[in-house]
C-alpha cells in the first residue's frame, strides 16, 4: 500500500486536487469570490495543475522531460499564486487601515513575486540534488518558495498578534493550511538532503507531504463550512496603535483633500 504509483499514492495525489476544487465551487456559489479572488484563483489553477502532473505521470506517451516541464509550470503558478493569496490575507487583515492594507498587500505580492523570480534563477544555475537538470531545479525552486511562503506567514502571524488585529474566519483558516503545509515539506526536505534515505524512506515521506497537503485542504473546507460560534458579548475596541497612525498619514498622501477641514 505505501508504495508509489499505489492506490493509496493516487487518491492522495488526485484527492486533495478535487477537493479543492469543490471548495473553489463553494466560495463562487457562497459569493466570497469577490473577497477571495487571490485565494479562489489558486484552488482553480493550482487544483488544474496538479491533476495535469497527475496526468501526465500515468499516462505512457508524456515523456519524463515533458513530465517536468509540465511539473515545472504547475509549481511556478501555484508558488506565485500562494504569495497573492498571502498578499491577500495581509490586506484582509488589515481591512480597518485601508491605507495600510493596500501597500502591503502590494507589497507581499511583490516581494513574493520578486523572490520567485530569484528562486527560479537560483534554480536554473544552482546544482541540485539530481544529476538530470530539470528535476534539481524543480526542487530546488519547490524548497525555496516553501521557505519564503514560511516566512512570510510567520512574519504575517507575529504582525497581526503585535497589533492585536482581528482575523475573519476564512482568512485565518486558509493562513493556517498555508503554514502547516509549508513547515512539514520544509522538514521532509531537511530530512532528504541530510539523512541517506533508501528508496523506500523517500517515497514514505512523500505520502507524509501529500498526506499533509489533503489534511490542509480539509482545513481549508472545515473553515468554510462551519460556521463560527458568536461571541456574547462584543469585545472592547483596542486603544489607537501606531497603524492608526500610520494610516492616516497614508490617507492624507494619497487623498490629500479629503482629509482637510
Amino acid at each position: 500500500m505505501l508504495q508509489a504509483h499505489s492506490l493509496l499514492w493516487n487518491y492522495l495525489w488526485v484527492a486533495p486536487n478535487a477537493l479543492l476544487l469543490v471548495l473553489a465551487v463553494l466560495l463562487w456559489r457562497r459569493g466570497l469570490s469577490r473577497k477571495f479572488p487571490a485565494f479562489l484563483a489558486f484552488a482553480v489553477l493550482s487544483a488544474t495543475g496538479q491533476l495535469a502532473v497527475f496526468a501526465a505521470d500515468i499516462a505512457p506517451s508524456v515523456t519524463p522531460e515533458n513530465f517536468w516541464r509540465i511539473d515545472w509550470v504547475s509549481l511556478l503558478v501555484e508558488s506565485f499564486l500562494k504569495f497573492v493569496v498571502i498578499g491577500e490575507i495581509f490586506s484582509r487583515v488589515l481591512n480597518p487601515y485601508p491605507s495600510v492594507g493596500r501597500l502591503g498587500k502590494i507589497f507581499v505580492s511583490g516581494l513574493g513575486g520578486a523572490l520567485v523570480l530569484l528562486a527560479v534563477l537560483a534554480a536554473a544555475y544552482s546544482r541540485g540534488d539530481s544529476t538530470v537538470h530539470l528535476i534539481s531545479g524543480a526542487h530546488l525552486l519547490e524548497q525555496t518558495a516553501f521557505i519564503i511562503e514560511a516566512g512570510l506567514v510567520v512574519f504575517l502571524f507575529l504582525f497581526a498578534g503585535y497589533f492585536r488585529l482581528t482575523w475573519d474566519r476564512l482568512s485565518l483558516g486558509v493562513l493556517l493550511g498555508l503554514g502547516i503545509s509549508a513547515c512539514e515539506h520544509l522538514a521532509t526536505w531537511g530530512i532528504m538532503a541530510n539523512a541517506a534515505l533508501s528508496i523506500h524512506q523517500r517515497t514514505l515521506l512523500d505520502f507524509l507531504n501529500m498526506a499533509t497537503y489533503h489534511l490542509c485542504v480539509l482545513v481549508w473546507l472545515y473553515y468554510l463550512l462551519v460556521p463560527k460560534k458568536v461571541a456574547a458579548s462584543a469585545p472592547a475596541p483596542l486603544p489607537e496603535n501606531n497603524l492608526d497612525v500610520w494610516n492616516r498619514e497614508l490617507e492624507r498622501l494619497v487623498h490629500p483633500r479629503a482629509l482637510q477641514p
